[in-house]
């Protein structure tokens, strides 16, 4: 006879157990649960373990919060995870763009926009993220009260429109603008409400307003394409680089492929900034010491002059400031994949077509992970003094073979921008609680309105 000291080889790691959920309703199941407040549901679910079972619908659904299982949903996806089908709205919007595609088309598109946004062309793009910000900076006058939100969406947006289609006319902007924020809105209400039970053909007036949003946003890209595809001379944008792009047949994107990953970029490039941002400036005036922390930074980095993009790897505390941001308020909340045959996460068997959720909201503010995790301490983040952080405990980004490729645009954009405008002002923000509205990515519940101080 013999004793065992350990645990049995074929016993799961501690916690990696499946736990029963809140109980739902017929049909249901905790649809009206998680509607009602997604980010508070999956907190919820969290508490109850790191594998618990639940229901959208009729669908069989799993919660994961432990990062080991995360990595393993995020690296496996392609593999033994699919994508899941996604409502009329985010289609009508996105189209089938990379964020959508699957299999041997994901690879595919993959391959043709990925060159366009390496560390080389987001470079070049960082010239005009940091001028736009400079522009903006000129406008603002000490004492003048601004609304943050619609601040810094017409900052991100002028990038957007200047580095992806190499245009600078505000039509083209506002127009686009428009329509993407009624996407925004519909998208978030379709995915946590009863319409993201119904099939594809019942119509429902946010339906109709998503495809007459999505009508614009075709008119607008498809515009621009024309007058890209009658120009004479190569452009640095994007979308030039998409319409050259050649995979490995020979093969250029469709037009109604270039539109789909265009928009997808436009998102990527604007929307997800735009919140960060906006979350930057809320969080900044409510912690004054932090806040004192970036100004020292700015003014012993760059001084009296504008930032540029061979400052980025020095402004190691304005990209903890993003960093921490992101983890408090991430613009993406939430993945989700749904189990091929003879998928497995922490070492138990996922049943095929379960359907595999996390959240990075739940996720980055799990004290397990983050000490004193509602805190918003950028020093967590510092290489040397700060804490050791799980892998894939923070994944703002998403991670594995699909993580964003618009990563680094996003972080340079988000440090310069901040590097620009704090080097020169503080924003106060009124005070009251904001609380975050999860739709296509982390929004405000309110307009943020603050007051411009000149340093």
């Amino acid at each position: 006879m013999s004793t065992q000291t350990g645990p049995a080889l074929d016993t799961p790691p501690r916690g990696h157990a499946f736990v029963p959920g809140p109980k739902g309703l017929p049909l249901l199941g905790n649809l009206p649960q998680f509607g009602k407040n997604p980010l508070a549901f999956f907190e919820l679910l969290r508490g109850r373990g790191d594998m618990v079972r639940w229901r959208f619908g009729r669908n069989r659904c799993v919660f994961i919060s432990d990062p080991e299982c995360i990595g393993e949903l995020l690296t496996e996806t392609e593999r033994t995870f699919d994508q899941p089908p996604l409502g009329v709205a985010f289609r009508a919007v996105l189209g089938n763009g990379l964020i959508v595609a699957r299999g041997r088309d994901w690879r595919r598109k993959r391959s043709l926009v990925q060159p366009s946004v390496r560390p080389k062309q987001v470079k070049s793009y960082a010239a005009t993220m940091a001028s736009s910000a400079v522009e903006l900076a000129d406008a603002w006058s000490d004492g003048e009260r601004v609304d943050v939100k619609k601040e810094m969406a017409a900052l991100t947006q002028k990038i957007a429109v200047r580095t992806i289609f190499g245009v600078d006319t505000p039509a083209d902007s506002e127009a686009m603008g428009r329509a993407m924020d009624v996407a925004q809105l519909e998208i978030g209400k379709e995915f946590a409400g009863i319409g993201a039970l119904l099939p594809d053909w019942v119509p429902t007036p946010g339906r109709a307003r998503i495809r007459k949003a999505a009508a614009v946003i075709d008119s607008e890209v498809g515009r621009v394409v024309a007058r890209h595809r009658d120009g004479e001379t190569e452009r640095p944008d994007l979308l030039s680089r998409l319409l050259t792009a050649v995979d490995e047949s020979g093969e250029r994107l469709s037009d109604k492929e270039i539109r789909d990953e265009t928009v997808t970029l436009y998102i990527g490039g604007h929307e997800t900034t735009s919140s960060t941002l906006v979350w930057a400036w809320y969080l900044l005036s409510r912690n004054p010491q932090v806040r004192a922390a970036l100004t020292e930074e700015l003014e012993r980095v760059l001084g009296d002059r504008e930032p540029g993009f061979e400052d980025y790897a020095q402004l190691t505390y304005t990209q903890a400031v993003v960093k921490e941001t992101l983890r408090l308020y991430p613009t993406i909340w939430l993945i989700t994949g749904v189990a091929k045959e003879g998928a497995r996460l922490g070492g138990l068997p996922i049943e095929e077509g379960t359907r595999v959720w996390s959240s990075q909201w739940s996720t980055h503010r799990d004290a397990r992970w983050f000490p004193e995790p509602e805190e918003f301490r950028p020093e967590r983040w510092d290489a040397e003094n700060g804490d050791e952080i799980a892998e894939y405990a923070w994944f703002p980004f998403g991670g594995g073979p699909r993580v964003c490729l618009g990563t680094r645009f996003a972080m340079v954009e988000s440090v310069l921008i901040l590097a620009v405008l704090a080097r020169r002002f503080e924003l106060d923000v009124e005070p009251g609680v904001i609380e975050p509205v999860p739709s296509l990515t982390l929004q405000p519940d309110r307009d943020v309105l603050a007051t411009v101080r000149a340093r």
